[in-house]
């Protein structure tokens, strides 16, 4: 079996499989970035939410919605083509 590593995606943003089961994490926490995408999806402030997760910087906060927006384009075009090729 292969060992994972960590893998940085940004300045904020880290995957390590030795931190909460190497899920998406902000680096030097074990703060969820699902968790704070969640918070930003219910339309609470980037303040509250920064407060919330002890002074998360609206830069981490940001990079996360990055992360995740160009995760779901890139998964709606590949479903896009794979339509098209089947068509």
């Amino acid at each position: 079996m292969r060992a994972r590593k960590r893998v940085e995606l940004g300045e904020y943003v880290i995957s390590d499989p030795e931190i909460c089961h190497g899920q998406l994490t902000f680096k030097g926490t074990r703060m969820l970035v699902k968790d704070v995408l969640y918070f930003v999806a219910q339309g609470y402030d980037w303040e509250t939410i920064s407060k919330e997760f002890y002074g998360l910087p609206h830069a981490a906060i940001a990079e996360a919605i990055k992360l995740a927006s160009a995760a779901l384009i890139e998964r709606t075009e590949k479903r896009v083509e794979k339509r098209k090729r089947a068509a």
